[in-house]
């Protein structure tokens, strides 16, 4: 992933996190935008610090994602008490079969 597209999805990741989903005055996102000024290199420069910087912001951004879909997952699946038979077949995908009587 380009340097710049890591910056976006953490943003975009942070934004999702935010409870009101403004990174304006994150603590976070200002870190993140410093770093990202302090490792940015033109084209004659080599710089081994900025493919750390890349690794290091796709492991945030990895981690940041696998949070935001374990809390999703948690919400949907968690145990609320004793289900039905049919809120359990609707929850794993099968369908009961008719009984007419």
């Amino acid at each position: 992933m380009a340097g710049t597209k890591v910056l976006r999805s953490l943003l975009h990741e942070l934004r999702q996190a935010s409870p009101n989903g403004c990174i304006k005055d994150s603590l976070a996102a200002r870190y993140i935008l410093a770093q990202y000024k302090k490792f940015a290199t033109t084209e004659q420069q080599v710089c081994k610090a900025r493919n750390e910087a890349t690794f290091l912001g796709q492991t945030y951004l990895t981690y940041l994602t696998s949070q935001r879909k374990y809390v999703e997952l948690y919400k949907e699946f968690h145990g609320r008490g004793e289900r039905s038979v049919r809120d359990t077949a609707d929850l794993v995908g099968f369908k009961l079969p008719s009984d007419p009587k």
